[in-house]
């Protein structure tokens, strides 16, 4: 457990699970909030290094009519191949991390209690300088709909899940799991007991 003043999540889990909306909930009651997808496509945007390093190895076919990254094109060649994901994936997590922990050190310094959405947490080995790992899950009739409303076909929604990491193993090895199998209330509430036994056991370390 890390400082006693502030609490810092680092929220994973399952494709389609509701970790953006668990990250909403975070936010609505006094959490900063990183998504780190959303930092790694900020990082690919054109003038970013990333970018430039990823349209070296991809060429220009994954490009939008407007220069920019098509991550449609992109991601439908690295959830077709794997060597290409694992090339993707040296390109971009280093990177994606590092602004990440700059981002963690400020939350830390001001005294902010901030979560990060990782979806591949344990993929990457980033378990280290958390207060908790949070695992979301959610049952795969509720996955698969919510997936269908994304407008993926079942062979790209497989290759997705394929990628990564089983969610039974990610339970296992988070810290805590929240239960996304009801209402957006429901998970309102789930969150905010959470938090109250996340506290409950930073307390305890520190006694």
């Amino acid at each position: 457990m890390n400082s006693l003043q502030s609490m810092l999540l680092g929220i994973t889990g399952g494709i389609a699970c509701g970790k953006t909306e668990t990250g909403h909930i975070l936010s609505s009651i006094g959490f900063q909030v990183l998504d780190t997808d959303g930092l790694a496509h900020s990082l690919m945007k054109k003038g970013e290094p990333v970018y430039q390093a990823v349209v070296t190895q991809f060429g220009s076919e994954i490009l939008a009519d407007d220069g920019e990254i098509d991550r449609i094109k992109l991601g439908k060649l690295v959830f077709s191949d794997v060597q290409a994901r694992e090339i993707l994936n040296r390109l971009v997590h280093p990177m994606v991390i590092s602004a990440a922990q700059e981002w963690m050190r400020a939350c830390r310094a001001n005294k902010q209690d901030a979560a990060v959405l990782v979806p591949l947490l344990f993929e990457v080995g980033w378990t280290d300088g958390w207060d908790a790992v949070v695992c979301v899950t959610a049952p795969k009739e509720q996955v698969d709909q919510r997936l269908k409303r994304r407008g993926l076909s079942q062979t790209e929604t497989q290759k997705r899940i394929d990628a990564q990491m089983p969610l039974t193993e990610k339970a296992a090895r988070a810290d805590f799991i929240l239960n996304n199998d009801g209402t957006v209330e429901d998970l309102r509430f789930r969150i905010s007991d959470l938090i109250e036994k996340i506290k409950l056991d930073k307390r305890k370390c520190h006694e």
